[in-house]
Order: structure tokens, then C-alpha cells, then sequence
């Protein structure tokens, strides 16, 4: 811990500065009492797009997919009490991704194109925290010089009541593909044995052509072809259950900015042997280093 005019400013501290504790404070904070660390690796998610029918086109006419990217653009969580557990809190967390493809089409001239689309990824994961006891409403007063404090309504009324907080890194763009799906009478999806890249990895007779375009038709009397885009994204996460409450720390002092962390450029530093710009630079980085 640095020192200035023996006073104690932040920094790393040295067994001797323990000595300098002034006083124990109570501060008000939120503690967390569980926490976990989460590595997911989600799967063949199903992609989510804003205008389906559209992207629909996109997805029928293109002959691949890839995955240029994936972000997490919103967490929901619910915390609720475990019946048979005290203290401790199941969280639901349901992680909403925005994924980026690029899907290649093939041209009419001759070529591809790339198209890149914008989809939307859900994924769902639950777990349970410790996160102790207690439930105490917390009602606030602010000072209005005189005049009668004005009290905050209910609508920004506080407690101590478990607070769920969930850090998400980065995900990592896996893999993105395109596969056909079959809804039976029974209008449940299932995926089909055959994919197009099986169906266009090996080069057949036309016989056997024939009797895959066959197959195809008689199938479309009794059940409806569907693509779809699928998505895996690497997800890592640290989910926290805290709670508003008091603790006694110790305290060296009140916190003061030091001076010498950012200096003043004032007009004395300029001189007409100089120029203006470039002295107040050079004499504010040397009286730095």
C-alpha cells in the first residue's frame, strides 16, 4: 500500500499497514453466499428468426451454412425456494443469443453468394444456491433541507431478499447446419435418417436417382419436409445468489484521490523557447516517468 505525507492511499498492502486501521466501519453491501461455474455446450439448438417466412427462401435455396459469430444479448433468471431445503434457491436462467450466418446461395449465372441472416438462439439451464435466510423490506427517506423528506413510493422499495447475477462470457461459435425435418400425422418433428448432405455425398446411377426421387414423392403423401437451421455455441458462465447485508470491516481512512496520479497542465509550463504543444507534452510525461 502506498503512502503519501503518511497517509495510507489504495494500493497493494504490507503487514505493517494492518497496524493502521483506524476503526471498524459497518457498510452496506451485497455478500454473495453461493455461487457456480457453468460450461455448457449447446448442441444442435434450433434458430429463431425474426421474419421465418422469408428466411425461409434463404434457407430452402442455400446449399450450406456457416456460423461467423454468437453474443448474448439478454439473461432472464427466476429465483424460487427449494420446498424441502431451507436456505437454499433454485435459479432458472434463460440465456437469449444472437448468432450470425452466413449461408451460401447458389447464383443463376453460375456462382454462389453469401447472404448473412441474423437468428436468435434460447437456451434454458437451472441450478441451485445456497442463499441463506431472512426477508426484511427496506424503506428510504431522502433529506430535503426544510421542508418534510419525501419517502421512496413502493416502486423503488428495497430488501434482502436473494438477488440472482449471472456473468456470461463470450460464447464460441461451434458449428451451424441445415437439416430436414418430417412432421407426422401426429404433428411431432422428428429428424429424417437421411440429411442432403448424405443424399448428395456419393456419387449414384441414375437408377438410383430415380429411386430416391421416387421415395421423395411417395413420402410427400404422408408427411411434410421441413429445413431448419441448427446451431452449437460454446457457453461459459458464473451464476451468484447474493443478498443486501451488513458487515463490519475494518478501515484505514476515507478515500482521497492522490494527486500525483493525474497532475494539472497549466499554462506555466509554456515558455517562448518552446512550442506550446510541444512542451506541456514533454514536461507532463518527464515529470511522470
Amino acid at each position: 500500500m502506498g503512502h503519501e505525507h503518511e497517509r495510507i492511499v489504495s494500493g497493494l498492502i504490507c503487514p505493517n499497514d494492518l497496524s493502521k486501521v483506524r476503526e471498524a466501519v459497518c457498510v452496506q453491501t451485497e455478500k454473495i453466499y453461493d455461487s457456480c461455474k457453468e460450461k455448457d455446450c449447446i448442441e444442435d439448438a434450433r434458430v429463431l428468426f425474426k421474419h421465418p417466412h422469408k428466411v425461409q427462401r434463404i434457407i430452402d435455396a442455400a446449399i450450406n451454412v456457416k456460423i461467423r459469430r454468437a453474443e448474448v444479448v439478454d439473461v432472464f433468471a427466476d429465483v424460487e425456494p427449494v420446498p424441502f431445503k431451507r436456505g437454499f434457491f433454485t435459479v432458472d436462467v434463460k440465456f437469449f443469443i444472437r448468432v450470425t450466418l452466413d449461408f451460401f446461395v447458389p447464383r443463376i449465372t453460375g456462382g454462389t453468394k453469401i447472404v448473412t441472416v441474423h437468428g436468435l438462439i434460447l437456451f434454458d439451464k437451472k441450478v441451485i444456491l445456497f442463499g441463506s435466510e431472512g426477508g426484511v423490506k427496506i424503506f428510504k427517506a431522502h433529506f430535503v433541507e426544510h421542508g418534510i423528506d419525501q419517502p421512496i413510493r413502493n416502486r423503488l422499495q428495497q430488501d434482502n431478499l436473494p438477488i440472482s447475477k449471472v456473468e456470461v462470457a463470450e460464447p464460441i461459435a461451434l458449428n451451424a447446419r441445415i437439416v430436414e425435418m418430417v412432421e407426422d400425422h401426429h404433428h411431432r418433428y422428428e429428424p429424417l435418417t437421411r440429411t442432403l448432405s448424405d443424399l448428395l455425398g456419393d456419387e449414384g446411377t441414375e437408377d438410383e436417382v430415380e429411386e430416391v426421387e421416387m421415395e421423395d414423392e411417395d413420402a410427400r403423401h404422408h408427411h411434410h419436409v421441413e429445413k431448419r437451421v441448427v446451431a452449437s455455441v460454446g457457453l461459459f458462465s458464473i451464476i451468484k445468489l447474493v443478498r443486501l447485508v451488513q458487515l463490519l470491516i475494518p478501515a484505514f481512512d476515507f478515500c482521497v484521490p492522490n494527486s500525483r496520479k493525474g497532475e494539472e497542465i497549466s499554462s506555466s509550463y509554456i515558455s517562448s523557447s518552446n512550442p506550446p504543444a510541444k512542451r506541456i507534452l514533454c514536461t507532463f510525461f518527464d515529470s511522470e516517468t
